[in-house]
């Protein structure tokens, strides 16, 4: 008997011993990165090198190549190899404990990681669903224009809009699971015909499959929340930005090659010149239990995908990531890339400013505050396919505040991106306090733009330019030591009503009790400013 326990122990051993692992292989250098500083247009779009170069960002070692004859020798070791990254300077391949050996032992090997961190799994509670919030039905909204009015004015977006800060020359990546309906969907008409959709690719196939119905629409929605477009019935937060739609998330499974499919579609959008990455997904368990992450490593640095998300701020692309919905489930917290500092995080919150209950809580596992600052996730409208709909979810909260971003650069390109960060976070409904679901409060674009102004020492809303009485209930005056050129006044869904006389007091007689803005442009300057007709 001791004799067959020996044989099975052994054979057991063997089982353990040949099984493999997702790891990524660091190589040592780039020997040939000096071809790529002598013409970085070879790797490089000129519209990424003008983005680095208004925001005075250098090239360096992660922008060159890799070395290709590393990557024909880790496949003459036997292995197959079909994903990289330039910025980690390496290649993922699946390999059992020996061939790691082996991989480690070669000259033109740094390092090999794993990327199982817990080798006797990770105890976390499964997630129910992996888009917990999300709703696939859809049915016509009864709303004519205005269904998003509520989240885009409780973000104060809309002084941007009128301003026409509407996301034009912005490029954003969607990075998510596919597109099915955006090559077809009305919705998605305006963007199509305008040749704002710029590009795509389908990591998980590699192909350029995007638009497939077999693919899961998540990635539809959220672009419909910053893109979509239905005449008097909804706008998206940057109806006018450019766009380009990678699927990196393979939606019925979890595996730990989709965040290096992330991390690949990061790269591409660098390459290509995007300012805006919007990211609505989040890692943690994994169907393989080996690959699961503990709320101890949500602390920005543990994860491949945390890492590569930095750099790709770091390369000057404002980059946003949900929380996750795991509020009201056993692991409660953020998700993986959430936890990163410079990955500005989303939360989300109700139409009556409080927080979604699913909402994920922070801080990251050392403290830093997570999420960032929130936007509407309960209940938050947006479009697809050919109708105007809403659903609920981190998901939807942050590519709605990744196109309010996409305006604020639009209104201040060459601003540095951590400034920036740091203004919304002041200028959020909480600060400077904060809770661990909504960071520090709902963010609030206008005033943003408004300190961001003053900070460069421009002319602004706050400094020489005033409005009073406001409230008003006829008669109102504009105090202005400049010469007043117009004066027009919209609604608050961005339509004009009137244009009024270029003087210092004007009327509103005759205008309906409301919110309004007032356009009013100078010998040096255009302001948006507020006022309420009683």
């Amino acid at each position: 008997m001791k004799k067959y326990l020996s044989v099975f122990a052994l054979f057991l051993f063997l089982i353990i011993s040949a099984q493999t692992e997702l790891v990524f292989v660091y190589f040592k250098d780039k020997p040939n990165k000096a071809a790529f500083y002598a013409n970085p247009l070879t790797e490089l779009t000129q519209k990424s090198l003008d983005r680095r170069a208004r925001l005075s960002i250098p090239l360096n070692d992660q922008d060159a190549p890799i070395e290709q004859t590393y990557i024909q020798n880790v496949r003459n070791l036997g292995f197959t190899v079909t994903d990289y990254s330039k910025w980690m300077n390496g290649v993922a391949v699946n390999a059992t404990p020996a061939q790691i050996a082996t991989l480690q032992a070669q000259t033109y090997v740094q390092s090999v990681e794993r990327f199982i961190k817990h080798p006797n799994g990770g105890k976390n509670p499964a997630r129910v669903n992996k888009f917990e919030e999300f709703n696939n039905t859809v049915g016509k909204t009864d709303f004519n224009y205005g269904i998003g009015l509520s989240q885009i004015n409780q973000i104060n977006l809309r002084p941007l809009h009128i301003a026409g800060y509407t996301g034009t020359g912005v490029t954003i990546a969607v990075i998510d699971t596919g597109f099915p309906t955006v090559n077809t969907g009305s919705t998605y008409a305006r963007i199509r015909n305008n040749g704002q959709i710029k590009g795509g690719y389908n990591f998980i196939s590699k192909n350029t499959d995007i638009y497939s119905t077999s693919l899961n629409n998540h990635g539809s929605y959220c672009l419909g929340v910053i893109a979509g477009f239905i005449q008097n019935q909804y706008v998206g937060s940057a109806p006018d930005a450019d766009f380009y739609l990678y699927a990196t998330e393979d939606a019925a499974d979890e595996y730990p090659e989709e965040l290096i499919y992330w991390t690949e579609a990061a790269e591409e959008a660098d390459r290509k010149g995007v300012d805006v990455i919007s990211s609505s997904l989040g890692y943690y368990d994994f169907d393989d239990s080996r690959y699961n992450l503990l709320y101890s490593d949500m602390d920005g640095q543990t994860s491949f995908i945390a890492r590569t998300a930095q750099i790709a701020t770091e390369k000057g692309i404002f980059v946003l990531n949900a929380a996750g919905n795991e509020g009201q489930n056993a692991w409660k917290y953020i998700i993986t890339p959430a936890d990163n500092p410079k990955v500005f995080t989303i939360g989300a919150v109700t139409s009556t400013n409080t927080s979604s209950g699913f909402s994920s809580y922070g801080p990251n596992a050392v403290g830093v505050v997570k999420p960032d600052a929130s936007a509407r996730g309960t209940g938050t409208a947006m479009a697809y396919n050919n109708n105007a709909t809403t659903s609920s979810g981190t998901s939807f909260a942050t590519p709605l505040a990744a196109g309010g971003v996409a305006c604020l650069l639009q209104a201040q390109p060459t601003k540095p991106h951590d400034f920036l960060r740091l203004l919304l976070r002041e200028n959020a409904s909480l600060y400077p306090s904060t809770t661990p679901q909504m960071g520090y409060g709902i963010l609030n674009f206008s005033e943003t733009l408004n300190d961001a102004l003053l900070a460069a020492g421009d002319v602004g809303v706050k400094s020489t330019l005033k409005v009073y009485p406001n409230p008003v209930s006829s008669i109102f005056s504009v105090q202005t030591d400049e010469k007043i050129k117009s004066i027009e006044l919209y609604d608050t869904l961005g339509r004009k009503i009137k244009s009024l006389p270029t003087e210092k007091t004007n009327t509103l007689e005759g205008v309906a009790k409301g919110v309004y803005f007032l356009k009013v442009k100078t010998d040096a300057k255009e302001y948006i400013e507020k006022i309420i007709k009683n």
